[in-house]
């Protein structure tokens, strides 16, 4: 059961070491985009590629979707980045149905724990399978393996690099339960637990008033997907532009905050600490495109700002 891209890494490791995926559960159908158009979810287009039974209920509770999933005969269901169960849902198969999560439990359950981990600046994360209870992200913990978080990497760089750890995780936790070795850690509840916020508007635009290195972490924490923002403005416009990558330098200096200081080939946005150096960006309608070529097209004023 899962929705997206980090879902198929995993059902594909399952398949290529010969375990027998009788059904894939995924998202129902959704139009997306300006045209909307009817996109598929990536475990869907991977299904279709490998002519695996396929089912998207709109409603978990369904009883002709519950009839259906009965009929599977599923001994086991594994859970990546779908949505919560009910239980006559993962009480189903006889052995249980386990999660892979993209973090160490119990820090970040919810939405968006490979983005949060960088956001909040941490050095480490990981992942972690467990068995579903009726909460969420809260079961009882099975494996978990850690990584070091790059000081320079980014959440989509993380993500392929977790997909791979997740994949192998859930090839260890399936021989465990093969062998009848399962044992459980129950999660520790302590008031320090960070969480995995969903990501909106509000929590991905950059307040250029916190520290460099706060900044810099929220703009790799949302590159490449979906993008950290401000407003730019100069000569009496306003510009909602995403900042996909960047660069911080500590230095003492005399800028206002939010200042654009600006040379034939380079953008640095002026924080209390230091600068954030724009790398890329995206005006609104444009594609993204390199500080150079932005910065070929268009000739900002000693006046233009960031906020």
């Amino acid at each position: 059961m899962g929705t997206p891209e980090f879902a198929v890494g995993i059902l594909d490791t399952i398949i290529k070491n010969n375990y027998n995926v009788v059904g894939v559960i995924t998202a129902a159908d959704k139009p997306a985009g300006r045209g909307q158009k009817i996109k598929y979810s990536a475990v869907k287009e991977y299904a279709l590629a490998n002519n695996l039974t396929l089912l998207q209920p709109t409603n978990l509770k369904d009883e002709g979707f519950l009839a259906e999933l009965k009929a599977l005969n599923a001994n086991l269901q594994i859970v990546v980045a779908f949505r919560m169960l009910p239980e006559v849902v993962w009480r189903m198969p006889k052995l249980g149905t386990f999660n892979l999560h993209a973090s160490l439990l119990p820090n970040y359950r919810g939405a968006a724990p490979i983005n949060w981990a960088i956001i909040n600046g941490d050095t480490k994360t990981g992942v972690t399978t467990f068995f579903i209870d009726d909460k969420i992200d809260t079961g009882a913990m099975i494996l978990s393996s850690e990584t070091a978080i790059a000081p320079e990497e980014n959440a989509g760089q993380l993500h392929d690099r977790l997909m791979q750890l997740g994949s192998r995780t859930v090839l260890e936790t399936l021989a465990l339960i093969e062998k009848g070795n399962v044992a459980t850690t129950i999660q520790k509840e302590h008031p320090e637990i960070k969480t995995a916020y969903k990501l909106n508007k509000e929590n991905c635009k950059i307040d250029w008033t916190k520290p460099a290195v706060e900044i810099y972490n929220l703009i790799r924490g949302l590159s490449p997907y979906p993008s950290a923002w401000c407003f730019i403005s100069d000569k009496n416009e306003e510009w909602n532009v995403k900042i996909h990558e960047a660069k911080m330098t500590l230095e003492q200096h005399n800028y206002s905050t939010g200042s654009l200081v600006c040379s034939k080939k380079e953008m640095k946005i002026a924080v209390k600490d230091g600068f954030i150096q724009v790398s890329s960006i995206q005006f609104p309608g444009k594609k993204k495109m390199s500080t150079p070529e932005l910065l070929n097209g268009i000739v900002f004023s000693e006046h233009a700002k960031a906020y």
